[in-house]
């Protein structure tokens, strides 16, 4: 491929440190091919490294060579294949000495590391050429110019052809005249106008002249501004018309120093070139007759071809009677394959360079010697990049292949995650890349990443296959013009080696617990449990607890949470699940299921309180998914729920509203009601869900639930009690009570003793405390004896002389329920019998009975006040709950001490 004229390049490939201090054997060859010198480098030499071009004339001055000198002076670089660079120098270029038809010029090349060409290596090559015959008139189609030389030994303008180019020739007479007084001009002859330059003007405008002893010499890059373009046999040239005047002695003496070079006449057909010349163009052949070829030859940079090297080569050359043509098979030997890049996308070109030429004779010039240095290239031809991937499951490597690529091609980096790293950088992520070149002129490259490099994706994909994806993209260089590209890689490979995440869970009273053990696919798997994900933001408002140390994940919920489904309620407690769902973090598909399911006890469902407060818990089963939660009530309608979920509604009320029922037992007191649940517009309850609560006299209450579809009986979920209590007042006011710490009490003959006997809970006004019997005994114990009745089927002793006074009890601060409330009193002298103190200490006993405050008339016990001549009734035919409530000690003692001026009436 053509460098161009940019002289300075950068060949990119390995660091070469050795350095020349003069031409090395093997790094620079010369050689004459017709009327140029080559000069060939060896690509290996110059690797990574920035060359300059000088040319060194007779002075020793050193001349640097840009594109446009080059042009200008007759040099060209080319690169001829992937392993050399080769400059080019006409046998007349403006340094090179012409002497007795051997020409010799000396190069200065200059090698650095660095683009300023900083601590450069110089190298000088100093080559001489013979070159002979020379034909009157020599053309040569260079690939940046044109050059025309013409022998200089014309005596006379002759008139004939004065006369047969009448416009060339008269017409530019005068300004020939005008420059009398100069040695030399140029006239361009142009379809509108003729344009006159001395020497330095033409030159300083990019053209080329150049005298020797025999010739005068035009060249003309094809950029300059005098160029035509004509047609000849619909081939495009590259035209000139020029006259070149001189003075010599007493004459001027006018050269025709036209120039004409094609510029197309190649076409592609059946993966063959077709480069088509015609063989006399008008812009060279004015004015002349009488063409008869002498010579037509072929062959590649310059190098004649036999005609039995062109028929081994499959290459054929034709001449008709107008055009000459080459055939050329592409990927014929001779050129080369290279590759380019086109939108980005990687594919190759056919290169080579040919050269024709053609000499001819006419009337005019006699013999003239035409040749034509053409690069073809090819149409760009994308290639496809093979993929593979060979991965070594065992060693746990990805192997892939990529190529094939010709030599001309570098990997200069990869880019893994977005970053871009070079090849050395990249064997410390774990990306190991080689080389591996073929004798056919290609290589490939071979990646070697491990299962765990940076950049690999893992996702699991079945029970026990993880597949692992590497992406990543290869970026190339192209030897020498440094474009680019890229392939993208992405390559699969399955591995059985998926370990899944496993679980336990075990449930206490209060929570489920779900512990699961991380496996090696789910790293970006979340967690979920009814479709909520589960985050530690909201863990406080969803009632759980989550915790992940990064080999566990530990889940706790709470068996009233919203987040559980509720399958059955049963005589041994409610049948819970929690489901958890790991999904994929990206796409959110279901990954793996986990699912617990426990029995509750019913106790987290109800609490009867103390104070007679209950607080029920309705559950939605899973079997009642279109049940609304919110539109659950009790018995009273307008009793609702004061907490609802999704899947539960919370009541809390007391045990005298929202229609509760209530009943008596011998040890108990009943409380039910309903949780309901309706249907807009009907009034027959689709759900119904009945509790019983139970208050005992120390003893748990029974609570029942019932449903009218399938809900079984009987499960105790909480526990209630009736709370009693016999205190001794300081005074008749009722006000202050004997604390614990003041126990044993001491009283005295005469004084009077104060009890009280309350109903502590429930504290429902519809119950009444009645006593049945009060006594006292010399011991804790109730049933020691001896014995001192006090009250007597609900009746005072009538056989005391000193009878106990009941007293009437009225709403107060502290008094909410009157009739929860008993007051007696009882004088000291009950426990005196003549004037002996018949006990020194006496604890106090009670016996109640809770009624209703409207009770039935079948109900005799609660409608009996007091009913002396009735013995206490059998305990266990009594309907009514019943307790029995005990004081602290009270010491009697017979006398009080009297002090000085104090009065006593003992």
């Amino acid at each position: 491929m053509k460098l161009g004229l940019v002289l300075r390049l950068l060949l990119i490939g390995i660091l070469i440190s050795t350095t020349w201090t003069q031409v090395a054997s093997g790094l620079m060859t010369s050689e004459c091919l017709k009327n140029f010198l080559h000069l060939t480098l060896s690509m290996e030499h110059f690797k990574d490294k920035y060359l300059s071009f000088s040319a060194v004339d007779r002075s020793g001055i050193t001349w640097e060579l840009d594109e446009a000198l080059a042009s200008q002076c007759g040099y060209s670089i080319t690169y001829s294949s992937r392993t050399s660079i080769v400059f080019r120098a006409s046998a007349l270029s403006c340094h090179s000495h012409l002497e007795k038809d051997v020409f010799t010029l000396t190069v200065q090349i200059k090698v650095s590391h660095t683009s300023d060409m900083k601590n450069a290596t110089t190298h000088l090559k100093s080559a001489s050429c013979p070159y002979g015959p020379w034909s009157p008139r020599e053309l040569v189609c260079e690939t940046n110019y044109m050059e025309v030389s013409v022998q200089r030994d014309i005596l006379q303008i002759e008139k004939d052809i004065i006369l047969n180019e009448p416009e060339d020739w008269i017409l530019p007479y005068p300004e020939a005249k005008e420059g009398e007084a100069s040695v030399w001009q140029i006239v361009f002859h142009q379809p509108e106008e003729k344009r006159a330059l001395l020497v330095s003007d033409a030159w300083r405008a990019g053209y080329g002249l150049n005298t020797t002893e025999t010739r005068i010499l035009l060249r003309v890059p094809y950029n300059t501004a005098q160029i035509q373009l004509v047609k000849a046999q619909g081939i495009t040239f590259s035209a000139v018309r020029s006259s070149t005047f001189y003075k010599q002695q007493w004459m001027i003496l006018m050269v025709d120093t036209a120039l004409a070079c094609p510029v197309d006449g190649v076409n592609y057909i059946n993966k063959t070139i077709i480069w088509t010349v015609p063989k006399y163009s008008q812009a060279l052949c004015a004015g002349a007759t009488g063409f008869k070829d002498v010579l037509v030859e072929a062959g590649v940079n310059l190098r004649k071809l036999s005609a039995e090297e062109m028929a081994f080569r499959k290459y054929v050359l034709s001449n008709d009677l107008n055009t000459i043509t080459m055939k050329i098979p592409i990927g014929a030997e001779g050129g080369s394959y290279k590759t380019s890049v086109s939108s980005g996308k990687h594919g190759t070109i056919y290169s080579i360079n040919l050269f024709l030429e053609h000499q001819w004779e006419d009337n005019k010039w006699g013999l003239t010697k035409y040749t034509i240095i053409k690069e073809i290239e090819t149409p760009f031809e994308q290639a496809e990049l093979a993929v593979t991937n060979n991965s070594n499951l065992s060693a746990r490597l990805m192997n892939v292949t990529v190529g094939m690529f010709l030599l001309d091609v570098e990997l200069v980096n990869l880019t893994i995650e977005g970053t871009a790293v070079t090849v050395p950088e990249a064997t410390q992520h774990g990306y190991l890349t080689y080389e591996i070149q073929y004798p056919n002129g290609s290589k490939i490259y071979v990646i070697q990443v491990s299962f765990d490099a940076l950049g690999i994706k893992k996702e699991y994909v079945t029970d026990d296959t993880r597949e692992y994806t590497l992406n990543f993209t290869l970026k190339f260089i192209i030897l020498p013009t440094s474009d680019t590209f890229a392939v993208p890689i992405v390559t699969v490979s399955a591995v059985k080696d998926a370990v899944l995440p496993s679980a336990r869970g075990y449930c206490d009273e209060d929570d489920f617990h779900l512990i699961v053990t991380h496996g090696n696919v789910d790293q970006n798997w979340l967690p979920f449990i009814s479709d909520q994900l589960l985050m530690p933001e909201i863990a406080q408002k969803y009632h759980y607890s989550l915790n992940d140390n990064g080999t566990h994940l530990t889940i706790s919920v709470p068996f009233l949470s919203s987040l559980v489904d509720y399958k059955d309620i049963h005589i041994s407690g409610v049948m819970a699940s929690l489901h958890l769902t790991l999904k994929d973090g990206i796409t959110l598909a279901n990954k793996k299921d986990f699912s617990i399911s426990c029995r509750f006890p019913p106790s987290e469902l109800i609490q009867c309180l103390p104070n007679g407060t209950v607080v029920i818990t309705a559950i939605k089963l899973v079997r009642l998914a279109d049940l609304d939660t919110s539109l659950l009530v009790l018995r009273d309608k307008q009793c609702k729920p004061s907490l609802v979920t999704k899947k539960t509604a919370t009541f809390k009320f007391n045990v005298n509203t929202c229609g509760t029922s209530r009943k008596f037992n011998s040890r108990s007191i009943t409380y039910e009601n309903d949780v309901l649940y309706f249907r807009p517009g009907n009034d027959i309850p689709v759900y119904q869900l009945k509790f019983i609560c139970v208050y005992t006299i120390k003893h748990s209450a029974e609570v029942k639930y019932e449903n009218k579809k399938n809900f079984p009986s009987s499960i105790k979920p909480g526990f209630g009690s009736l709370d009693l209590s016999l205190k001794l007042f300081k005074e008749k006011s009722y006000s202050e009570p004997y604390r614990e710490l003041e126990y044993p009490v001491v009283k005295y003959l005469r004084e009077a003793l104060y009890f009280e006997v309350e109903l502590l809970q429930p504290a429902d006004p519809r119950l009444e405390l009645n006593l049945e019997d009060c006594w006292a005994t010399n011991s804790r114990s109730q049933d020691s004896l001896p014995q001192w009745p006090i009250f007597i089927n609900g009746c005072e002793n009538s056989e005391d002389s000193y009878k106990t006074v009941s007293h009437e009890v009225n709403y107060s601060h502290r008094v909410k329920f009157p009739q929860h409330f008993k007051r007696f009193e009882v004088t000291v002298f009950t426990f005196v019998q003549g004037t002996t103190l018949l006990q020194m200490q006496l604890y106090f006993h009670c016996s109640v009975v809770i009624c209703s405050t409207t009770p039935l008339p079948s109900d005799i016990i609660c409608q009996r006040r007091c009913n002396p001549g009735t013995h206490r009734l059998d305990r266990s035919a009594e309907p009514h709950p019943q307790g029995q409530v005990s004081s602290g000690a009270v010491l009697i003692r017979k006398e009080k001490t009297v002090r000085k001026g104090e009065r006593t009436d003992f």
